[in-house]
């Protein structure tokens, strides 16, 4: 079945492979409180991606959670990227607002993306996400995402291009403009439960053959099995 979910036990990554991830505020409170902490996440974000050697391939900031999409490449390190990113978010949200506790809603979340099929979906869903919470009413208003870029309306030095975006088109306005048109088709109601199920359980989004790949290279069950004694 697509977009089958395994239990969130399972945190699994592997090089050269995207993943989704998503970090909420604890109780679903605000992370972001200004224009400046939305800066300084973006900031301490891009040192994050250059110390762990990792690959961002889109993103998106909301009020109370943020969603990234991450290739680690050959050696970057996921874990750590995600440490720094949060420690030290935490960190200058406290000291800034002289508050105390936790921000974070539990650890992170994150799901490993099969092929171009379900990345496709996944782009669509990070940067779609201010439409679909009615902060914007189309993706290329939101100052806070990967969209502007990928379309030419604004520089970002902390995108790097996606093996599907750049197979778009050799013409980078070309490219720019049929990204543009890409995200005039929405995702269908399953395919967004498929990726809430999968962001909440953690494991692997794809299909049959992506899990068995997976499977091959963490020796790790990743397919759902019936409950109970076999027949």
């Amino acid at each position: 079945v697509e977009g089958e979910f395994v239990p969130r036990r399972l945190r699994l990554f592997i090089p050269n492979t995207p993943c989704h991830i998503i970090q909420r505020g604890n109780n679903k409170s605000k992370i972001f409180f200004s224009s400046d902490d939305y800066q300084t996440f973006i900031e301490i974000l891009q040192e994050a991606l250059k110390k762990h050697l990792c690959l961002l391939y889109s993103y998106c900031l909301i009020l109370n959670h943020f969603h990234l999409i991450v290739n680690p490449g050959e050696t970057g390190n996921i874990s750590l990227f995600m440490k720094l990113l949060g420690g030290k978010y935490v960190r200058y949200i406290n000291k800034k607002y002289n508050r105390t506790g936790t921000l974070w809603e539990n650890r992170f979340r994150s799901f490993l993306i099969g092929d171009e099929q379900y990345f496709v979906r996944c782009l669509r869903y990070v940067e779609m996400n201010p439409v679909r919470a009615g902060i914007v009413s189309s993706p290329e208003l939101y100052r806070w995402s990967s969209y502007r870029f990928k379309i030419g309306e604004e520089k970002n030095p902390l995108i790097d291009f996606d093996p599907w975006y750049t197979s778009i088109d050799t013409n980078f306005i070309k490219r720019q403009l049929k990204y543009r048109q890409f995200f005039r088709e929405s995702l269908t109601e399953q395919e967004l439960s498929q990726i809430r199920k999968i962001a909440h359980k953690g494991g692997v989004y794809g299909n049959e053959m992506f899990k068995g790949s997976v499977e091959e290279v963490t020796g790790r069950d990743v397919f759902i099995r019936p409950q109970g004694r076999p027949k």
